[in-house]
């Protein structure tokens, strides 16, 4: 197991360059301020070094509100400023650094505002019930119910959100008033859509959908237990949001 120092303390940080990346996209995004100590915890979990772009993340920020916040990439959280949990409280990270301990399932990178959750295949996706190869991104679609695999990894994932392809992998699931009604939001707050994303009258008319403020656990709850009493298979862990 590596020491802080060997991980966050790198030659060639990602940061610098990621930070351009964010201020020069065509793609509002907003940094949240990173909790020092969460920061350690979940970087010296990950045993990722400050060099890849999930550990620059983890190191030097809270977290990323992209679009607005229609989606939000999970960092090293700011919960001190009342901010989105951390990768280390998402994917359950023991309290304690543990060499033995790993996300099996893969691990829960961010997610949307209308349940859907973002995650980065493990070892064995197969196992975990997720398409792809491992490594390789996943998304928790709230209007088909099931994983679809995004073909990337996480740096690319990350790139591809600020290249503005954010409308057309969302098309068909954001109505007229998505973002006065995303800005409006606390950061424990996702939004319920009635009758739900992936009913015949939602996909028929989204803008006639009667819209909510909620906790974001209730969102990704409710996709849950539907795709396991009607959808395709049981969805698994998705996150502690």
């Amino acid at each position: 197991m590596r020491g802080i120092d060997e991980l966050a303390r790198v030659d060639d940080p990602a940061w610098p360059e990621l930070r351009e990346m964010l201020s020069a996209g065509s793609v509002p995004v907003q940094v949240l301020p990173a909790d020092p100590d969460e920061s350690r915890r979940t970087l010296l979990q990950l045993q990722v070094t400050a060099r890849s772009t999930l550990g620059s993340l983890a190191w030097n920020t809270g977290g990323l509100l992209v679009d607005g916040g229609w989606v939000r990439v999970l960092g090293g959280g700011s919960p001190a400023s009342g901010g989105i949990a951390s990768l280390a409280q998402a994917n359950r990270f023991p309290a304690d650094l543990d060499p033995a301990w790993h996300p099996t399932a893969g691990l829960v990178v961010g997610y949307d505002v209308i349940g859907g959750v973002f995650a980065l295949n493990g070892g064995d996706p197969a196992a975990a019930g997720r398409p792809g190869a491992p490594g390789q991104m996943t998304y928790f679609a709230p209007d088909t119910l099931e994983w679809e695999v995004m073909e990337m990894g996480h740096s690319v994932w990350v790139t591809w959100m600020l290249s503005g392809r954010l409308d057309t992998f969302y098309d068909g699931l954001r109505w007229p008033d998505w973002r006065a009604e995303t800005a409006a939001l606390t950061f424990s707050q996702g939004i319920t859509v009635y009758p739900f994303l992936w009913s015949r009258e939602a996909r028929a008319d989204l803008a006639a959908t009667s819209r909510q403020p909620v906790p974001m656990r209730e969102v990704v709850g409710v996709a849950a237990d539907f795709a396991r009493q009607m959808g395709p298979a049981d969805p698994g862990f998705l996150g502690d949001l």
